[in-house]
């Protein structure tokens, strides 16, 4: 497995920062074709060859996924487009 963590403080409200997360996970889930659920303040989600959890506070977004073997080759594809949506999500 390959493991991809990012952590962002967000400065937003809770509410607001719950709300970017739930955003940008049915974009993911779109684009990625992701099942995702909620757990409180934490998300879980997976697809073949990936899973993970994003987790949110009222001061920081941490995301971490874990890809299969066979996804280790697109590590960099992936992990850009995660920025991608991280950046238009959280901004910094």
């Amino acid at each position: 497995m390959s493991d991809i963590k990012i952590r962002r403080q967000h400065g937003k409200s809770l509410a607001e920062a719950r709300a970017a997360a739930e955003h940008m996970a049915s974009e993911l889930e779109e684009e990625f074709d992701l099942d995702y659920a909620w757990d409180g303040n934490e998300m879980h989600f997976r697809r073949p060859g990936v899973v993970g959890e994003l987790s949110i506070d009222d001061r920081e977004v941490a995301l971490d996924i874990r890809l299969g073997f066979l996804l280790f080759a697109i590590k960099p594809t992936i992990e850009r487009a995660v920025h991608r949506y991280f950046d238009e999500n959280f901004p910094i």
